[in-house]
């Protein structure tokens, strides 16, 4: 059998040169692989579709004239009667499928947005696929991402686009429009560049990394959320701290918060700043940060909406010196009668502001531009796209901002190149540990082959030397087969480790693994494979 590849490279689904839209070009260019331009508003139009394979359109019109001898079919036969070369050929795949701020609108994001208190619902319910062994979600209001580990990349990728066009309603060829995908070692460094802010849409913002902790947070204890997955935030988390401590990245980048009150504040007329009157509905972490922003621009006084007025006082404790004025939802409605500016951070999953509520309020004063704006920075959008159908009325939306952070374009790019140098490092060590984990089955077997020997020689010995030997000497006897198989198995047991403490090579440890798995007979990966398949099948049964 060959010897599975490390990691087979991005595939990630771009455009064909006959499509309309040009395909992307990369910051930081990797051979065979395609990246995208965290920064550059001009390339954040990615054409990325989705590419049917042929045997998936032959499967979908068989289904339904196939459904009664499909069901007979385990998934295990299946597996081996349509794709057993193909799975055999390569390990488990670390797999994204994401939806960002860079390739999809906010009105599909918000669709597929997954609540923080649902990801273990959602963990669970993406390892129950036939093809997925373990899942972890990122969803912010910048990006909805699915990582897993996938037995098979294809029909992975498949399952989990399937699945999330059923928890969403969106159809699977809108989702296809829009999601990128990306493979192990792409993958592993895709999610590094989000965690040390690279992939935002403000480069080097913090709170994403404080995003990427709280996965894995949550996912503790969570079955699904794996070895590898968990191990993949947790370096990521890493990687995050590292780039931020040893380059300046965050050394004056804006939060998507106080980008949006740098596009209020370019809508309204400059002499207007001191005096524009401030809404603020929402004390959570970003109704915090906005506030904290608004401060740093001089606002003096503004009015806060909140369910509850603890958080609002904890943050009128921690800003002096600034009128913060406490409104409860009740009277959200008349405080934004009575503002010009309106900002909107809550976790509503239905808006707060259509077109009829917006309507019958009072005209903004010609001074401050004529216009009520309302900036969301919420995901799913607390204000109705319908309120821009006014004439007294702009909506801005986080899609919006992209204008605020085109500015200090090459100081940005310089600092993202001194992050990518950290993040090329902290990958090969992932990938290091990772390729590691490949040998552990050959290992466990190796060892269970060894003792199986020790004990049933063991056996034999005692039996000849009968039934009046004394504890001690059946103990010393014992110890003395333990330690001559211990022995024997330290060189093929360190010639079987790909961790990157020395020269070996991932290539010579898997022919080590090979070699030893022919001389042992031991079980081959299809059998692991087939194990993994059975277990499937047997969990779906229950």
């Amino acid at each position: 059998m060959a010897i599975p590849t490390a990691f087979s490279g991005a595939k990630l689904e771009s455009l064909s040169s006959s499509a309309t839209s040009p395909a992307p070009i990369g910051l930081f260019s990797h051979p065979g692989r395609v990246r995208r331009l965290p920064i550059q508003k001009g390339l954040f139009n990615l054409g990325i579709r989705c590419v049917v394979a042929a045997s998936d359109v032959l499967s979908q019109s068989q289904n339904s004239e196939n459904v009664t001898s499909s069901s007979s079919l385990s998934a295990l036969e299946q597996l081996k009667a349509s794709a057993a070369d193909r799975y055999t050929k390569e390990r488990s795949s670390i797999v994204v499928i994401g939806l960002s701020i860079h390739t999809t609108p906010v009105e599909i994001r918000e669709k597929l947005a997954i609540p923080e208190a649902e990801w273990p619902r959602a963990i669970g319910e993406l390892c129950n696929l036939n093809h997925i062994e373990e899942a972890a979600v990122l969803s912010t209001c910048n990006r909805m991402e699915i990582y897993v580990v996938a037995l098979s990349q294809h029909r992975g990728v498949k399952e989990v686009t399937e699945w999330m066009s059923k928890t969403s309603g969106v159809p699977v060829t809108e989702i296809c429009k829009h999601r990128f995908l990306l493979y192990n070692n792409d993958a592993t460094q895709h999610l590094f560049e989000v965690s040390a802010g690279l992939d935002s849409l403000v480069l080097g913002e913090g709170q994403i990394l404080a995003q990427v902790k709280q996965v894995v947070k949550v996912g503790q204890g969570v079955t699904g959320f794996g070895r590898n997955i968990s191990g993949l935030f947790k370096h990521a988390i890493t990687v995050g701290k590292r780039v931020r401590t040893e380059t300046n990245i965050a050394a004056g980048a804006v939060s998507v918060s106080s980008a949006a009150v740098e596009l209020a504040l370019m809508k309204l007329p400059e002499s207007s700043h001191a005096s524009a009157r401030m809404l603020v509905i929402g004390a959570g972490k970003m109704g915090k940060l906005v506030i904290k922003h608004l401060v740093a621009k001089g606002c003096t006084r503004m009015v806060v909406v909140n369910r509850t007025e603890e958080r609002v006082s904890a943050i009128r404790e921690e800003i002096k010196d600034v009128e913060i004025i406490y409104k409860p939802l009740s009277e959200m409605l008349n405080s934004a009668a009575e503002a010009d500016v309106i900002f909107t951070s809550t976790a509503s999953e239905t808006p707060l502001f259509l077109k009829e509520h917006v309507l019958d309020l009072p005209a903004v004063a010609a001074s401050v531009g004529g216009l009520r704006l309302f900036v969301d920075i919420s995901v799913p959008r607390n204000v109705g796209a319908c309120v821009n159908e006014l004439e007294n009325a702009r909506v801005y939306n986080v899609d919006d901002l992209k204008e605020v952070v085109a500015a200090n374009k090459e100081d940005r790019l310089r600092k993202a190149m001194e992050a990518q140098a950290i993040i090329s490092e902290e990958s090969k060590q992932f990938e290091a540990w990772r390729d590691s984990l490949e040998t552990v089955p050959t290992i466990k077997k190796l060892r269970a082959y060894a003792e199986r020997l020790r004990v049933a020689e063991l056996e034999k010995c005692m039996s000849k030397m009968g039934d009046d030997i004394s504890k001690k000497t059946r103990k010393a006897v014992d110890d003395l087969s333990r330690g001559i198989v211990n022995k024997l198995l330290h060189g093929p047991m360190q010639h079987l480790r790909c961790d990157g403490s020395d020269s070996r090579t991932l290539s010579e440890t898997l022919e080590n693994m090979h070699a030893l798995n022919r001389m042992f007979n031991l079980e081959t990966d299809i059998s692991v494979l087939e194990q993994k398949i059975r277990a499937k099948v047997e969990q779906t049964q229950k």
